[in-house]
């Protein structure tokens, strides 16, 4: 699977095209690194990144941000000034596409979506108990806290998932 199958879209303002994408997800697999999201919103480009079994160093964000630099200066990203971060996606991580619903099944996370039959959105904390996919696009399970109430979500009625830090 590619890294843009399943992988939730958006808002327009903030989409980094699919090139671009590709050529980013390139410079931090050749660095053993995973390429978590890519946005540009507010003349502000943000990558964050992550290698799964130790963590991301200073080091990677500043390799990861050099060569994306060059890059950018090649194919004339922003006709305009912007700024480019590039950082670890942190102990509350945001989940965008299926392979991290898979990786952090197990762990406590806050879930925002949107109920259909109520026409409204949604949050709850609790375990992120399975994913699976349901058709194209998924589904997970999440056990609410408190009360253990099970609940199964679309991944396409997903607004947020983030990791809930847990001190």
């Amino acid at each position: 699977m590619s890294a843009r199958e399943g992988h939730r879209k958006p808002a327009a303002k903030s989409r980094v095209d699919a090139d671009l994408w590709e050529e980013f997800e390139s410079i931090c697999d050749s660095a053993g690194l995973e390429l978590v999201h890519a946005t540009f919103a507010g003349g502000t480009l943000r990558i964050f990144i992550d290698r799964p079994e130790t963590g991301v160093t200073l080091s990677d964000c500043e390799h990861v941000s050099k060569m994306v630099s060059a890059l950018l200066d090649v194919v004339d990203f922003g006709q305009q000034k912007y700024l480019l971060e590039v950082s670890s996606p942190g102990l509350d991580r945001e989940l965008y596409r299926p392979r991290d619903y898979e990786r952090f099944t197990g762990e406590k996370i806050r879930l925002t979506y949107r109920t259909p039959e109520e026409r409204a959105k949604r949050t709850v904390v609790g375990l992120l108990e399975d994913y699976r996919q349901n058709g194209g696009d998924g589904e997970v399970t999440v056990v609410i806290d408190p009360g253990g109430e099970r609940i199964d979500v679309p991944l396409a009625d997903v607004e947020t998932a983030r990791l809930e830090v847990e001190i």
